[in-house]
């Protein structure tokens, strides 16, 4: 089971294994307070990518289709889908206020299609 939950949501037992899936570290949160088990950030978007995305729903159809192309040959994809095998339920950490458009979504579809 791959879940996701924004950086700032307090961690659950329900979590599972936490995978932080982020370029840059979520501002105001020390490690202590994340919870996060893991730190992906190869994972993430291209800096020149999140800068021209920039949370931008409009852009959201193009942000995956270029996301997904950054992704294709990722070692740490790879690595991702491999955690989740070995610990079923995968809880993907995000920092971006929108719930519904960033890479944290495109990562979940990807490891459970």
């Amino acid at each position: 089971m791959i879940q996701i939950k924004r950086a700032y949501e307090k961690r659950q037992s329900k979590d599972g294994y936490r995978v932080l899936v982020d370029r840059l570290w979520p501002r105001g949160l020390s490690k202590a307070t994340l919870h996060a088990d893991q730190w992906l950030k190869d994972v993430a978007p291209s800096t020149e990518l999140r800068k021209w995305f920039n949370h931008d729903p409009e852009k959201w159809k193009e942000f995956v289709k270029r996301y997904k192309a950054e992704l294709k040959g990722n070692e740490a994809l790879a690595e991702l889908r491999a955690i989740a095998k070995e610990h079923g339920t995968v809880t993907l950490v995000y920092a971006a206020h929108d719930e519904e458009h960033n890479n944290a979504v495109v990562l979940q579809e990807l490891i459970t299609s």
